[in-house]
């Protein structure tokens, strides 16, 4: 199966273009809502949970692993790739989700100033200004910290004036550190939840709000076709099992808004 991890909900949007995308596979998703959020956590406590889930992971039948989430992506996925991987099973593999959205940045711009928009984490990480101008050196990136938006998102206030105002705030606060920037990289999973919030923010500007979840389902259908060797090792029945670190019920109802559909999942321990 393939692995699917996240420090709470937000990686189910990840998780459920994948489903949509490449719907042949099965999947397991874990959820390590107990700890939650990452996004201020040291990147020595990150990087712990992280590299328990991934083995855990692992020990579940997953050779392939996904961090669906951004600041385990900043704060991790290198480690784990390096230091990690090659005692564990150097013939598993774990991928995260800043990567591929660098990789196609430079289509989403013209100007060729770029704003990022995630948790505190994500952006003190640097992460995507690192993996941007190592690819596209000519691009200049800006980054806004969003503290209050998953938070908004995982207790369900998604269409309200408060949310709206929280959003114009981060926004006006991004796109006052450059008029020129023309792309807004959605750089949390939690926010293609906000969308509606983010277009009224912009009013109407020349901004297009890139959103990772399709991005990242492309490339990893076009990882697995380039390691078929991988691709071999999947099972395809178009299965999912959900888990989470905390209160299955709590999971199951708040899931539901992220997949916009009913899920049943059993809780794990690391």
């Amino acid at each position: 199966m393939i692995g699917v991890f996240d420090s709470g909900f937000g990686g189910l949007t990840i998780l459920r273009k994948f489903q949509e995308i490449l719907p042949q596979y099965d999947y397991i998703f874990v959820g390590d809502n107990a700890r939650a959020p990452y996004g201020s956590r040291s990147y020595e406590t990150v990087y712990a949970y992280t590299l328990q889930a991934v083995r855990r992971l692992f020990d579940m039948g997953c050779p392939l692993v996904i961090l669906a989430c951004n600041t385990a992506s900043a704060k991790a996925l290198r480690s784990i790739q390096q230091n990690d991987l090659p005692k564990i099973d150097p013939t598993n593999r774990v991928l995260g989700i800043i990567r591929p959205t660098a990789e196609v940045i430079d289509r989403y711009t013209r100007t060729k100033h770029v704003g990022i928009l995630g948790t505190q984490g994500t952006v003190d990480s640097q992460s995507y200004i690192i993996e941007i101008q190592k690819l596209y050196p000519h691009i200049t990136v800006h980054q806004q910290a969003c503290p209050m938006l998953a938070a908004l998102v995982e207790n369900g206030e998604i269409s309200n004036p408060g949310t709206d105002y929280f959003v114009k705030k981060y926004y006006d606060a991004l796109l006052s550190q450059s008029p020129s920037i023309d792309a807004v990289v959605l750089g949390c999973t939690h926010y293609p939840l906000l969308i509606e919030s983010f277009e009224k923010a912009s009013a109407g500007s020349p901004v297009s709000f890139v959103q990772q979840n399709e991005i990242v389902a492309h490339s990893l259908a076009d990882y697995l076709v380039r390691h078929p060797e991988m691709e071999s090792r999947l099972s395809k029945g178009g299965h999912t099992l959900y888990y989470t670190t905390d209160t299955p019920q709590t999971f199951d109802r708040t899931a539901a808004v992220f997949l916009g559909k009913e899920v049943r999942s059993e809780r794990i321990l690391f």
